[in-house]
């Protein structure tokens, strides 16, 4: 090489490593709820905090959330699939048409054996590519499909048990991994969880369990307006919240989900921005109905909603939250017109008691399984804390037990009948709202019973099932809606949950972070997020 071509190569590397370090917009470093960095292959674990930060980062599904405005409730739209359409001859019968043109990270094709690839891993236990792990994940999220097939190299058709309307909405929980990365590495989901490959608009870097997961941006992502403009996205677990508090006011993060209520006021002060928005979100006890649970008792159903007293909660979380006044949040457009009015009321509390053969020298006994943490889980140990004071003044005597976070969702899924539930008669959960399926018909409807699906407290009631097939079988959304406004009037008018709040998604900032837009949503868009210098 002469001297004039290294001079020219020279000033070409030079000018590249001028040109990175203008367009460098930083690294973003967030303290999550988890425990642990949620399951990196495709269907995540440690809930809807780990599709946010290891579902929708790393992966695409046929459908994605459109988390583009915090000023609208989210919607779905395209994603891997351009469109998607029921057979109006067959309402069991959907067409998916492919996007085009897409690659997984590691250049392979993404195409309509792919998408029939990534639902044997979930449902197929036969299949060579079948994942216990990610079926536990997944299974659940999508109970109405019997079948799948590929009709052209972009066409998909999948097939439901019955008409379900509600279709599109599971598949969005459904993430696309790829199939030649497994093959390449072995076929072994344990290799694949430390360099995964998927569609999105991140590329996972680094991998290391408890500890740390670090992304940079996908260059070459299909949805250009969607490509991140940070240089890496950092995760790391920290479930206790005054530790997450730490961790920001010492610049080890810059972002940290669910800040300590009693540090908002400071971290203002000291010029973190608190960011909140409503979502779809509600904090429960999901109550068992097992034989001998109390809460087969509708008279001890209502005097616990009775007893909370949700303006004091509220108080102690410095005002992060939305007093429940059913099992939706208030305004909902599926709320409907219940008769049962959720507030306290100390004095018909005991009044129901005692009409149940209860009060405090005859008090109800029972279990409550609480986490310490977790993906909407918001303060626990200090909420569950108060609820059981409230419980106490009526006469209902409660036992919490804590267990890491993971741990109860896995219980959750076992159900109340299940060893695991260690004869608890409820847990505390928070539920994701944001369509039909998940936000109501999941937890109650008979065949979804432990473990077919995460009705884990057995609730079976013959004229709830009904209404849940008037959804599936409605296509029209506003006749759907009314469907829906009769299923939760029944919800909130029998006590089926203990209702307590609605979360803001709260989290604190460096003022360094810019470009985010909260949406009204459990998951969030990272794409837009610049580091000031």
């Amino acid at each position: 090489m002469n001297s004039s071509m290294r001079a020219v190569l020279s000033a070409l590397a030079l000018a590249a490593s001028l040109w990175a370090s203008a367009s460098a917009q930083g690294v973003l470093r967030i303290g999550m709820t988890a425990s642990d960095i949620p399951l990196t292959t495709g269907q995540t674990d440690q809930g809807a905090e780990g599709m946010r930060f290891l579902g929708y980062t790393v992966y695409d599904g046929l459908i994605n959330w459109d988390l583009s405005s915090a000023e609208k409730p989210s919607d779905l739209v395209p994603g891997l699939a351009t469109t998607w359409a029921v057979d109006a001859t067959d309402k069991r019968r959907w067409t998916f048409k492919l996007r085009d043109g897409v690659k997984f990270h590691d250049g392979s094709t993404f195409d309509a054996s792919a998408v029939v690839w990534n639902l044997d891993k979930l449902l197929n236990d036969k299949a060579p590519q079948y994942d216990p792990r990610q079926s536990a994940q997944g299974r659940s999220r999508i109970p109405s499909v019997a079948g799948y097939k590929v009709v052209d190299a972009l066409t998909v058709e999948i097939t439901t048990k019955t008409p379900d309307a509600t279709l599109p909405y599971q598949i969005a929980w459904i993430m696309m991994s790829s199939p030649a990365q497994w093959e390449k590495l072995g076929k072994s989901w344990e290799a694949f969880a430390k360099a995964p490959s998927g569609t999105g608009p991140w590329k996972l870097t680094l991998f290391v369990p408890r500890e740390r997961a670090e992304m940079i941006p996908h260059p070459d992502y299909w949805d250009k307006g969607r490509v991140p403009k940070l240089d890496k996205l950092v995760l790391v677990p920290l479930p206790e919240a005054n530790a997450r508090v730490a961790a920001l006011r010492s610049g080890q993060v810059d972002w940290i989900e669910a800040p300590a209520p009693d540090a908002v006021a400071s971290l203002k002060q000291a010029g973190f921005p608190i960011v909140t928005n409503v979502y779809p979100h509600n904090w429960t006890w999901h109550l068992s109905r097992v034989e001998g649970s109390p809460w087969n008792d509708i008279r001890i159903r209502k005097a616990a909603n009775l007893a909370i007293d949700r303006d004091g909660l509220k108080e102690l979380l410095n005002g992060l939250m939305i007093p429940a006044v059913g099992f939706l949040p208030p305004g909902y457009q599926w709320f409907g017109h219940p008769d049962f009015k959720v507030a306290r009321d100390i004095e018909q509390a005991k009044k129901l008691l005692a009409e149940a053969g209860h009060g405090p020298a005859n008090p109800v006994t029972t279990k409550i399984l609480i986490s310490a943490s977790g993906s909407g889980q918001m303060q626990p140990l200090p909420m569950n804390e108060f609820i059981q004071q409230n419980l106490a003044e009526v006469g209902i005597k409660v036992e919490l037990e804590v267990v890491e976070w993971n741990t109860l969702i896995n219980i959750w899924r076992a159900g109340a009948k299940h060893d695991s539930s260690r004869g608890a008669s409820a847990i505390n959960f928070s539920y994701f709202l944001q369509d039909p399926f998940t936000g109501l018909i999941r937890h109650l409807q008979c065949d979804l019973a432990a473990p077919a699906g995460t009705n884990w407290g057995y609730f079976c009631d013959p004229a709830m099932d009904p209404l849940f097939a008037e959804v599936r079988n409605t296509f029209d959304k506003e006749a759907q809606t009314k469907a829906l406004q009769k299923i939760h009037e029944r919800y909130v008018n029998e006590a089926l949950f203990l209702m307590i709040t609605h979360d803001v998604n709260a989290r604190a900032l460096s003022p360094k972070v810019k470009g985010f837009v909260q949406a009204q949503n459990w998951f969030q868009d990272f794409s837009p997020i610049v580091i000031a210098k």
